[in-house]
């Protein structure tokens, strides 16, 4: 009984791979070098320098994607902006249902004139944005051919 238990009792740790990285290769680079390489390596993103070499040397596609915090910054703050005007339209729908329901129908009529200039200002300001973001496109966001 104790031989079965002892057949069945695996070695542990790591599965050993199929094709293992056995071949070392050194070489020796000068800071002009050396600043190049890892530029190149921070600009792709990889996960590591090794399989960055090997990419390079063996010409696989490389990605490097560059990210503009300016224009990260930009979407974030338009889309912050977009969903408060999304708020005020909530808040607008209420206001008016609100008007109609503790007021007389003439003296809503007088906030809703006054509620109704607001928003056609509003409305100005939203063109003046919309202006600005499609110049800011064209000018900043360029698509590559």
């Amino acid at each position: 009984m104790e031989e079965n238990n002892n057949n069945k009792r695996s070695k542990g740790g790591r599965t050993p791979k199929d094709d293992p990285s056995i071949h070392r290769h050194v070489f020796r680079l000068t800071d002009v070098e050396n600043a190049k390489l890892v530029s190149l390596f921070e600009a792709s993103g990889m996960p590591n320098k090794a399989k960055f070499i090997i990419s390079m040397l063996f010409s696989k596609e490389m990605k490097s994607v560059k990210i503009d915090k300016g224009t990260v910054d930009f979407y974030m703050r338009l889309t912050s902006f977009h969903s408060q005007f999304r708020s005020v339209g909530v808040n607008y729908n209420q206001i008016v249902k609100l008007l109609y329901r503790h007021f007389s129908e003439k003296k809503a009529a007088a906030f809703l004139y006054k509620l109704e200039k607001q928003t056609a200002e509003m409305a100005v300001l939203c063109q003046k944005i919309i202006q600005i973001t499609e110049e800011f496109e064209a000018k900043y966001l360029k698509k590559q051919p």
